[in-house]
């Protein structure tokens, strides 16, 4: 229990941010506070007002601070491809390493009936529609290799051939450089279920 109700409140509130407990809140309270209280002030002003300012794109839902984020503002992007991630450090991911030229849809989660989330929080009603729009003519599935990642997947492919739009799925396996010997058996029974034909 600290001596001060305001450190206690500002190590209350650090444990908001995930993987963040009791001590790394308090560690984090103290440095601010004896080592940084520029860059507290700093961060309390870019906190706040991110807050205030940044909402969800009506397009893509991703995170905005206007109506319509850049890449769905663009004109260079093609509008013909649309791929659906989980998260919007998804969407920096595949930007970053891909040459990947369409939209997004962020889910912003993913399909998880035991934490409450069905297909109204992740907008696929937004989606649904966008869909049956008729400029999309393939939707990227790129959720992650988990059981709720493949069941929102699933869904996802039913929902694009419902509108006539061919679903298809990132790739799943061996990673690039990788040993079958030390790939897990989860991971390498996917990929041998999964294996194509060579092209000649």
């Amino acid at each position: 229990m600290s001596a001060s109700p305001l450190l206690s409140q500002l190590i209350e509130a650090l444990r908001c941010l995930p993987g963040v407990g009791q001590k790394s809140a308090q560690r984090m309270a103290y440095h601010l506070l004896e080592r940084d209280r520029e860059g507290g002030l700093r961060l309390a002003a870019a906190l706040a007002e991110a807050v205030e300012k940044v909402g969800h794109c009506e397009s893509c839902r991703d995170f905005s601070e206007t109506p319509l984020c850049p890449l769905c503002a663009s004109a260079s992007r093609d509008r013909a491809q649309l791929c659906a991630i989980e998260t919007p450090a998804d969407r920096l991911a595949i930007e970053t390493a891909t040459g990947y030229r369409g939209l997004y849809f962020v889910l912003q989660g993913r399909l998880s009936p035991l934490d409450g989330i069905g297909p109204r929080e992740l907008g696929l009603d937004k989606l649904a529609a966008r869909l049956a729009g008729g400029e999309v003519r393939e939707l990227i599935i790129a959720t992650n290799p988990t059981v709720e990642g493949e069941a929102t997947a699933h869904y996802l492919a039913q929902l694009a051939r419902q509108a006539g739009v061919t679903p298809s799925r990132l790739a799943h396996g061996v990673p690039l450089g990788g040993e079958l010997e030390y790939v897990d058996r989860g991971t390498l029974a996917h990929a041998f279920g999964s294996r194509t034909e060579i092209p000649s």
